[in-house]
């Protein structure tokens, strides 16, 4: 079938003015050009979110805008992401099966900041490039649905079922300025990158140009870094002695971390609708961070604090990943964990070789590691003592041991 005929074929809903949730890639750029031709918009918003993409990517966006005769409305929304979600990010040790979460956060902030402006500018459909094969329908159309409620919520490769490779013959009939470097794309924010989601073969392999930040372990150089990373309330707040904002510190550490092997992700990703992909992340600094904050935990908090925490991390990285971020059960998850985290202070110092991450020094003033207590070397208390307590616990067994004789 004719691209044309196929979207021809479909019938599109009446809408008027749109706001477009505009990166300048593929899937947002062509859905300019098919609100003008298919649906028939008589005025087009695009607005740009800037998430920490980098100057490149908001740059292409703005040149992309212009080749299509409309200008950008553009807004910075970096701030808001380091300081409100890559802090929750650290602090939820964010990790939802191997994928340190980060798409699936800035897809949801930039929903709500796309409604909130859409409804602000009297507009009445809202577009978005996802794929029905994909997550991000299910994240934005959640947030568009609680922000602007009563939009058109226009989704047109996935309401028009447009392959990948269609998308592409439409860009080129119509003069579309789109050049995938790699296909399916790549999704960029300080945390982490993705690359070519839902678009990776089984086997294939990876060339290793594809990265940004990282430099394969067997072609990493040959000197380890050395870095101590200053954590207070359970964030990362020096580097090498220095303080810096969470975003700056993101930054260094993805180029260190990345020079040296670290932060490399390829794993089988359980999506939304149940169905696996495999999916390549590069995010060295989250590596390095989750990492540290992990084992920082672990040398603070009890352990049933830390038990019972699992728990809720597991559920605040599955509610972000599933679109669920303004759900109001992810705010008393985060309630919780702010609780834990006063105590989550220390300097850390690690290593960096060919992939790995190293502790090499720990230190914490809020720690309750007391090796003067349980050490072997040393005295601590009468471990005479523990005769009786040891007895004590045993009873369970006792009385286990006694029914299952009885039974034999």
């Amino acid at each position: 079938m004719d691209v044309e005929k196929k979207l021809e074929a479909v019938e599109t809903p009446p809408v008027k003015k749109v706001a477009c949730a505009f990166s300048g890639g593929l899937d947002s750029t062509l859905s300019i050009e098919l609100l003008r031709r298919t649906y028939k918009a008589e005025e087009i918003v695009a607005i740009n979110v800037d998430v920490g993409q980098g100057a490149e990517e908001i740059e292409m966006g703005r040149a992309r805008a212009k080749v299509l005769k409309v200008e950008p409305i553009c807004l910075d929304a970096r701030d808001e992401f380091a300081s409100e979600w890559l802090t929750m990010a650290i602090k939820a040790n964010s990790d939802y099966g191997g994928y340190p979460v980060s798409t699936s956060m800035t897809r949801q902030l930039i929903a709500r900041i796309v409604a909130e402006k859409a409804v602000e500018l009297g507009c009445d459909g809202i577009i978005e490039g996802s794929t029905g094969k994909g997550n991000d329908q299910y994240r934005m159309n959640n947030v568009f649905t609680l922000f602007a409620p009563g939009l058109e919520v226009l989704v047109p490769v996935r309401d028009f079922d447009l392959t990948r490779e269609e998308e592409v013959v439409l860009c080129k009939e119509w003069g579309v300025p789109v050049e995938e470097v790699i296909t399916g794309g790549d999704d960029k924010t300080l945390w982490c990158r993705s690359i070519a989601s839902g678009a990776v073969g089984l086997n294939q392999e990876l060339p290793d140009d594809i990265w940004m930040w990282l430099t394969p372990p067997e072609k990493a150089k040959d000197e380890p870094d050395v870095v101590e990373i200053g954590f207070e309330g359970g964030l990362p707040l020096s580097l090498g002695g220095r303080k810096m904002s969470l975003a700056d510190l993101i930054a260094e550490l993805n180029v260190v971390g990345g020079r040296n092997g670290v932060g490399r992700i390829d794993m089988f990703e359980d999506g939304i609708m149940d169905l696996k992909s495999r999916e390549i992340y590069e995010a060295p600094g989250a590596h390095i961070m989750l990492k540290l904050h992990r084992d920082l935990e672990q040398f603070c908090l009890t352990k049933d604090e830390i038990q019972f925490k699992k728990e809720i991390d597991q559920k605040w990285a599955y509610m972000m990943y599933h679109g669920e971020a303004y759900h109001p059960l992810r705010y008393a998850l985060e309630a919780f964990i702010n609780q834990t985290q006063s105590v989550v202070n220390g300097t850390y110092k690690v290593k960096l070789y060919k992939g790995n991450i190293e502790i090499v020094a720990r230190e914490s003033d809020s720690s309750l590691f007391a090796p003067e207590i349980r050490s072997i070397q040393a005295t601590g208390f009468n471990q005479q003592m523990c005769r009786d307590a040891a007895f004590i616990r045993a009873l369970p067994y006792r009385v286990l041991a006694k029914r299952d004789k009885g039974n034999g």
